[in-house]
C-alpha cells in the first residue's frame, strides 16, 4: 500500500492513490463529493465525477445553470471528498474554482456518449420538472434537433477546476490512531506538509 510521507507532491501522492482506487474499488473511482455554498453561506455538496487532473487542479463538468453552477459562478470556491471505502482512504481538497478554456469543455463533451450530449440539451438541471414525460419530451426535442451523430457543446455546460490550496490525505489506520497528511499551497506555488493528531 501507498505510504503518504515520502511524497512532497501531493499531485503524484493523489495520482498514486486515484491509480490504486482504479484496481479496488468496485465503482466509480473517481467519484468525489463537491461542496459549494448557497449566496447566504449555507453549505450545499452532492457527488460528482472527477474527469480530469493536470498540476492546476482538479476537472469536472456540469450544466453552469444547474444549482451547483450557480453557486460557483456567485462564490468561486469549493472543497472536495473522495472516500474510497474498499482501500479506507479519504482525500479532502479545498480550494478556489475557475472554469475551464472552452476547448477543454469541447474536447471532454466530444468524448461523452451521444444521448449524453443529447441529455445536456434536453436537461434544464437543478429547475422543477412536472414528470418524467415532459423530459422524455425535451430528449425527443433535442434529439430531432441534432439527427446526425454530431451534437455541439451547449452554451450552458463545461468544466470546472477546483484549483486546490489545501490537500488531506487521510489512511486508515488500528484503533482509530488514522495517518493524517495535509499539503499547504505556498506563495510561491511549493507545497509544504504537515502531519495532524487523528
Amino acid at each position: 500500500m501507498t505510504e503518504p510521507t515520502p511524497h512532497a507532491d501531493p499531485y503524484a501522492l493523489f495520482t498514486a492513490w486515484l491509480a490504486e482506487a482504479e484496481a479496488e474499488e468496485p465503482n466509480d473511482p473517481n467519484a468525489m463529493c463537491l461542496a459549494t455554498s448557497t449566496p447566504d453561506g449555507f453549505p450545499s455538496a452532492r457527488m460528482v465525477l472527477l474527469k480530469g487532473l493536470d498540476p492546476r487542479g482538479f476537472v469536472f463538468f456540469t450544466n453552469h445553470g444547474s444549482r451547483k453552477g450557480e453557486q460557483l459562478f456567485a462564490n468561486p470556491r469549493a472543497a472536495l471528498n473522495f472516500h474510497w471505502k474498499t482501500l479506507r482512504r479519504v482525500v479532502r481538497v479545498e480550494g478556489e474554482v475557475e472554469q475551464v478554456s472552452a476547448a477543454e469543455s469541447d474536447e471532454y463533451y466530444a468524448t461523452r456518449p451521444r444521448l449524453s450530449r443529447i441529455g445536456a440539451w434536453a436537461s434544464r438541471q437543478s429547475t422543477h420538472l412536472e414528470s418524467r414525460a415532459e423530459l422524455e419530451a425535451a430528449v425527443a426535442a433535442a434529439e430531432a434537433r441534432f439527427p446526425d451523430a454530431e451534437v455541439p457543446r451547449p452554451p450552458h455546460w463545461g468544466g470546472f477546476r477546483v484549483l486546490p490550496r489545501r490537500i488531506e490525505f487521510w489512511r486508515d489506520m488500528p484503533f482509530r490512531l488514522h495517518d493524517r497528511r495535509v499539503f499547504h499551497l505556498q506563495a510561491d506555488g511549493g507545497w509544504t506538509s504537515e502531519t495532524l493528531y487523528p
